[in-house]
């Protein structure tokens, strides 16, 4: 008879011992639910842990294997877990608190906003040496030509207050606007070799007459291709090398047949002004001369001729303070349509 026996008054006993084992003796635990017998042999199963009303996904183990080598697939509502699920080398069976999942997640969720708001600014930037601003105008500047009403971007009349020689006011009037097209013709060709780098998209242009009909004047747009980095290079290169004062780097008119700008061609350029923008895909030209046909065997660009005691033809005609001041009335014209643009489509 054996003295290991379990007393008789024992709430409960221990089934029968296995040959290979001594008897255990296990102490009473009344209120301790059965063990569930369909939980995998090697695992403690988990409860599920609600983290901002989403059931929180744990990582299944590599190997599932049991004892006897077969596969046990993972129960559905309860997913395993090991002791290696444990970032901070817990033992096994030890759960993290609730409190410490919930603000892991957190942060990682805050994480991975701010990592993907990060790229998101990056991808819709376009150009990456330009702010998301100014990639924003390079797209609607494009777009400007075509979009607003040729009288909003080239008025039918122009006035200028103490514009012309001597502060004498001035007012001109749009006798032709020629067809948007390519750049083709619009430049002589050493004046288009200095512009290829920025490409063409688009040339808009339209002529004005002073009050007298005496001077002509024909404005133009050149819309590029270019990016910032292009404009801002080309800017420079004009105003180091000052190309926007050689008399070979002069615009053409457009000498519309039927008005006071039909004999306007190469040979009667007076003066001329040439703007690359920066904030915007755009080169802003003109180029003044007599509306008689007159040849002019001095020229001179708008900033030479409007100086303080030039006494060039162009300079004592006004027709340099022609192309300075229909050049600033276009400009400000177009940044105003842009503005609006930019402004309708955001």
């Amino acid at each position: 008879m054996s003295t290991d026996a379990e007393p008789a008054h024992s709430p409960r006993s221990t089934p029968p011992p296995r040959p290979a084992h001594p008897p255990r003796t296990a102490p009473a635990q009344p209120s301790a639910p059965p063990p569930r017998p369909t939980a995998p042999p090697g695992f403690t199963p988990d409860p599920d842990t609600p983290i901002l009303g989403v059931r929180a996904k744990v990582p299944f183990p590599r190997s599932t294997a049991g004892a006897s080598g077969t596969r046990v697939p993972p129960r559905p509502l309860a997913p395993p877990r090991t002791e290696g699920l444990f970032a901070d080398g817990g033992r096994r069976g030890r759960r993290r608190p609730p409190s410490r999942t919930a603000a892991a997640a957190a942060t990682l969720v805050l994480g991975l906003g701010l990592l993907g708001g990060a790229a998101a600014g990056s991808w819709l930037g376009g150009d990456p040496d330009a702010p998301p601003s100014t990639a924003d105008t390079y797209v609607h500047a494009r777009s400007v030509w075509h979009s607003v009403p040729v009288d909003d971007l080239f008025p039918r009349s122009l006035r200028g207050k103490g514009e012309g020689p001597g502060g004498a006011d001035r007012l001109w009037s749009r006798i032709a606007v020629a067809p948007d097209s390519s750049c083709g013709g619009g430049f002589d060709p050493l004046l288009a070799k200095a512009l290829a780098p920025v490409g063409c998209k688009r040339l808009v242009r339209a002529t004005y007459t002073d009050a007298t009909s005496t001077s002509v004047t024909t404005v133009g747009l050149l819309v590029t291709t270019s990016g910032p980095t292009g404009m801002r290079a080309l800017h420079q290169r004009f105003m180091t090398e000052k190309l926007d004062e050689r008399t070979d780097l002069m615009p053409r008119a457009y000498a519309a047949k039927g008005t006071a700008a039909a004999g306007f061609g190469d040979d009667q350029r007076a003066s001329w002004r040439i703007r690359i923008l920066t904030d915007a895909p755009v080169v802003l030209y003109t180029v003044s001369g007599f509306a008689d046909g007159r040849k002019v065997t001095d020229p001179q660009s708008a900033g030479e001729a409007t100086q303080r005691g030039a006494t060039s033809a162009p300079a004592q005609s006004g027709l340099g303070n022609d192309a300075r001041s229909i050049a600033d009335a276009i400009e400000a014209i177009f940044r105003r349509a842009l503005s609006t643009v930019t402004e309708t489509t955001s």
